[in-house]
């Protein structure tokens, strides 16, 4: 069995936003990607005020998983399929911690993508502005991506 990865809304809505969602399926290759039905209806619901939120209903690529109850969410999903929860914000992270459920934030899944060569460091470094730009929220500002990675150590 493939490995999994569960999105949360943020990943998925912003690269879709601001058209980088094609970088986010590159780097899935093979692997599963999955989302519950609550991202899914909150992407839905995100695509009536934000056409380029279609995108990731339409992506072909992107499972959808109906929930069993209302308090499963990204991280139960993750953990019950034995996946991983693709989550940046942190309360998710924190919560991810607490209950030992496996996760990645999206930046992590960019550089692994870098170290794999799908993708390159001026590309990443492209996208991480965009996202910048649209209020997405990360650990260093414009232009900041490269300088983060290395003193990371998230480019080999």
């Amino acid at each position: 069995m493939s490995e999994i990865l569960v999105f949360d809304t943020g990943p998925l809505s912003h690269f879709a936003s601001e058209g980088w969602l094609g970088v986010l399926k590159a780097v899935v290759g093979e692997r599963t990607a999955l989302i519950p039905d609550v991202v899914l209806a909150e992407i839905t619901v995100g695509a009536r005020r934000d056409a380029r939120l279609q995108a990731v209903l339409d992506a072909d690529w992107i499972e959808r998983r109906e929930l069993r109850s209302s308090a499963e969410r990204v991280l139960a999903l993750a953990s019950t399929t034995g996946g991983i929860a693709v989550v940046d914000d942190r309360a998710a992270r924190r919560a991810a911690e607490t209950y030992g459920v496996p996760y990645c934030p999206t930046l992590r899944l960019l550089c692994d993508g870098i170290r794999e060569g799908l993708l390159t460091v001026s590309l990443v470094g492209a996208l991480a502005d965009d996202l910048i730009a649209s209020e997405y929220h990360l650990p260093f500002g414009p232009g900041g991506f490269e300088v983060w990675a290395k003193d990371q150590g998230q480019l080999g």
